[in-house]
């Protein structure tokens, strides 16, 4: 399992460095529009920070498949919840996007709880188990949650910030009804029966609407926000699977399952204090305008 958190942590590092490339790329794109989805998608690929963060994402994509096919997906989930640390650092440093104190407190909260699921990991391991029953009602309850937000974030008194905000937890949640599906493959008997298999289908649909919503909610909304909220709701989503689907322990033993418990609420409120003071993004300002000139 220590080879499995160790690719988590470089899918959380490329996933983060994908997601700040694509958010430079997304806003001098032409802005996503629902009824002509292709031209979007053409006109994001167009830019090369949107291109290459693709790719790099898709780098991030392997690595977490290959995190869980070793590892339990509670486990990797909170790995991955982790790289906001990355995405702090390099927001900063490299990015020209600047975080306020509650949210470097909430990175620093999210590094703690990272630590302290490293620690106890390896005591709560056990042979993988797969309830169908419990896919089904985890996939359905999260796409749902995603439909209803996308749905308001479409409203026409939603405001641009509000909808990439909305945007980004719909992506999110997307995104995590993919990781439960993708974790789910894993347990498939031969690699024909996993592609044949509705839960493929599943996967590639919810990756397919989280791609745009997320595209669009970094076109307007405020770009570390956005990607913590996206993180939060994704990882949220997938240890809730993980513990409903494949029957994932919190921790062997009373003090594993309550510092365990306590780690994954770090984790999480880490993430949720992100998006408290809204960060500046100096160069999304200039490009906007000519964004929203676009018919």
């Amino acid at each position: 399992m220590i080879l499995g958190l160790l690719i988590a942590l470089a899918s959380a590092l490329a996933t983060n460095v994908a997601f700040l490339f694509k958010h430079r790329g997304a806003i001098r794109a032409e802005p996503i529009a629902v009824r002509h989805p292709l031209r979007g998608a053409a006109a994001l690929f167009r830019s090369k920070w949107f291109a290459v963060g693709w790719l790099v994402a898709v780098l991030a994509w392997a690595l977490h498949v290959g995190a869980l096919a070793l590892a339990p997906l509670s486990i990797v989930q909170a790995v991955l919840s982790g790289g906001l640390v990355f995405l702090a650092v390099l927001a900063e440093r490299f990015f020209d996007l600047r975080l306020g104190r509650w949210q470097w407190f909430g990175v620093t909260i999210t590094a703690a709880g990272l630590a302290v699921i490293g620690v106890t990991g390896s005591g709560a391991a056990r042979p993988q188990r797969s309830s169908l029953a419990g896919l089904i009602a985890v996939e359905g309850a999260v796409f749902a949650v995603g439909a209803v937000l996308l749905a308001v974030s479409a409203h026409r008194r939603i405001t641009r910030r509000p909808e990439g905000l909305l945007l980004g937890l719909a992506a999110g949640a997307l995104f995590g009804v993919s990781d439960v599906a993708i974790k789910y493959l894993t347990h498939a008997e031969g690699a024909l029966h996993g592609l044949l298999s509705p839960w493929t289908a599943t996967a590639l649909l919810a990756g397919t609407i989280a791609f745009y919503a997320s595209a669009r909610s970094l076109q307007v909304g405020p770009g570390v926000e956005v990607i913590a909220l996206t993180a939060v709701a994704a990882n949220l989503a997938a240890i809730i699977g993980g513990i409903l689907v494949f029957d994932e322990p919190i921790g062997s033993g009373p003090l594993a399952i309550g510092a365990r418990f306590v780690a994954f609420c770090l984790v999480i409120l880490g993430a949720a204090l992100m998006p408290v003071q809204h960060a500046e993004e100096p160069e999304s300002e200039t490009s906007r305008p000519l964004a929203a000139s676009v018919s």
